[in-house]
């Protein structure tokens, strides 16, 4: 018996605006910038004493997407097995997410190293703009990837949170996602036939 070819109900990283054209991802790339520039501009705006509520912010910021990630990386898990999408594609929209996770994550380091420059230990003083996003970059994809060199740490509660909830979202998806989406394809394709 050959397998079911794959079917293509149009994209998978979100329903399709008009023009064909998903909309979800540029909405989340969209939220998530917007959020990081509204928690930037009032650091600015506040004193020393409320910085570390702020910190708190980026944290509690950083819960939410951890959930949303975990939610939409077994949502697109689900929707790939139940269109028998081919395991190789499959990996592409599993990186696309794993790309938005660093990429957000790092966003949310370089929250918290503008808030308080004492929040990451390791990054060299006098670093701003690009280059200190790509150390917060660096960063995330090592502690995505399990690398941690340990030339940059969390300092501090919410940095630390930031981190442990970062691991928490590549491990789920890394490890138990990619290794269930052949387990549960041929779950569905058993109680199918």
């Amino acid at each position: 018996m050959t397998p079911e070819p794959a079917k293509d109900d149009g994209p998978l990283l979100g329903p399709a605006g008009p023009g064909g054209i998903p909309w979800r991802e540029p909405l989340e790339f969209a939220v998530l910038f917007a959020a990081a520039a509204a928690i930037l501009a009032w650091s600015d705006r506040v004193d020393d004493s409320r910085r570390a509520t702020l910190l708190g912010v980026v944290a509690a910021w950083s819960v939410c997407k951890t959930i949303y990630y975990f939610s939409e990386t077994l949502r697109h898990l689900l929707d790939a097995t139940a269109r028998n999408l081919p395991y190789h594609r499959f990996l592409l929209v599993v990186g696309y997410n794993m790309a938005q996770i660093t990429l957000s994550y790092a966003i949310d380091f370089y929250c918290l190293y503008c808030i308080d420059s004492s929040s990451l230990s390791g990054i060299e003083a006098g670093l701003h703009g690009f280059e200190l996003f790509f150390e917060c970059f660096y960063f995330s994809v090592l502690n995505f990837s399990f690398f941690g060199y340990g030339d940059i740490t969390p300092a501090h509660v919410p940095g630390k949170i930031v981190m442990l909830l970062e691991v928490v979202t590549a491990f789920s998806t890394v490890i138990f996602l990619l290794s269930d989406f052949v387990s549960i394809r041929e779950d569905m394709r058993r109680g199918g036939a």
